[in-house]
């Protein structure tokens, strides 16, 4: 990775820091994130999601609802603007709150659309600093490039891509994270849909917004190296029973390479490859895209269950 570069004069979140959920299960929730090949470590009675290799934690599960919920969201800030974004935050007019139960108390906590817990705190960026590598092996002539599914390689994603948020109103929740975190619109459909960047560099969306009547976690997608790795992922994850996904295809709106599969609670993991890429020094156009060129290039279609928030209201 190359150095951070800020944009000059941007009070701004840098990065999803992580995301929160509970389910009904924590050993249903280890078992189907360690297929997708995550680390899964313990700690204080809750899981974390890690990627191998990675220190950065990507999400904390807890246990004991009865249903799967969305808990929070947590984004990263430079160390040196704290004080400057609790300050912006005020001139905002966001609600503060207290930490939910069972919460870090870092950093500053306020309300979101749709009530959702929102919490900015110093971080080191997570979000990349340029477009992640993208491999595409292909054999020479009269070499075998035959991988013999005994030897197939297990993926292992390399960081989170981006985070998908149901919300009740896009146009509210596209105003609210441009006034407060400093987010900036990638393109839309309509009032459907919309794709949110980070100002000092990130994927073409660290942030997505999906409309429905309540809030909850539509995917979580993780950054793979190839479109072998989405294939094959998605494969592993179908053969060992998550079989109820999306894919594989082509996104056209970040146009990355893409396969979901549907976790045990309805709603998604997925596999990304080769996502644009907006550096922190790129004025990008945001467009307002039809339903029909705003989805998938090539791929089949998804059920109709795959825009369907799962979550208890």
């Amino acid at each position: 990775m190359g150095e951070t570069i800020r944009r000059p004069g941007t009070l701004a979140a840098h990065s999803i820091d992580h995301f929160a959920i509970e389910v009904p299960d924590l050993e249903e929730a280890r078992h189907f994130y360690t297929l997708f090949g995550l680390d899964v470590q313990d700690r204080d009675g809750a899981l974390e999601l890690y990627a191998r290799g990675h220190p950065h934690r990507w999400a904390i599960i807890t246990g004991g609802s009865s249903a799967k919920r969305l808990r929070y969201l947590s984004f990263g800030i430079f160390a040196d603007e704290v004080d400057a974004f609790a300050a912006h935050l005020r001139d905002q007019g966001v609600t503060f709150i207290d930490p939910p139960a069972h919460a870090e108390r870092d950093g500053i906590w306020f309300a979101g659309t749709d009530g959702l817990p929102v919490n900015v705190r110093a971080a080191e960026k997570s979000a990349p600093d340029e477009k992640s590598q993208f491999h595409f092996a292909s054999a020479a002539p009269g070499v075998s490039g035959a991988i013999p599914n005994s030897r197939a390689p297990s993926v292992h994603p390399r960081r989170l891509s981006h985070f998908a948020l149901f919300t009740t109103d896009v146009d509210a929740a596209i105003g609210f994270y441009e006034r407060t975190l400093g987010l900036r619109l990638s393109d839309r459909s309509g009032p459907v849909v919309a794709f949110l960047h980070g100002a000092h560099g990130s994927d073409h969306h660290l942030l997505a917004l999906v409309l429905s009547d309540r809030r909850g976690m539509h995917h979580n997608s993780w950054d793979v190296g190839s479109v072998q790795e989405v294939g094959l992922g998605g494969t592993t994850m179908a053969k060992a029973g998550f079989d109820r996904g999306w894919g594989m295809g082509q996104h056209v709106l970040g146009a990355n390479y893409f396969y979901y599969v549907r976790d045990p609670w309805g709603s998604y993991s997925e596999y990304s490859a080769d996502i644009d890429f907006i550096p922190s020094t790129c004025d990008w156009q945001a467009s307002d895209h039809p339903p029909e060129d705003s989805m998938f290039l090539w791929g089949p279609n998804p059920s109709e269950e795959f825009i369907q928030n799962t979550e208890p209201a």
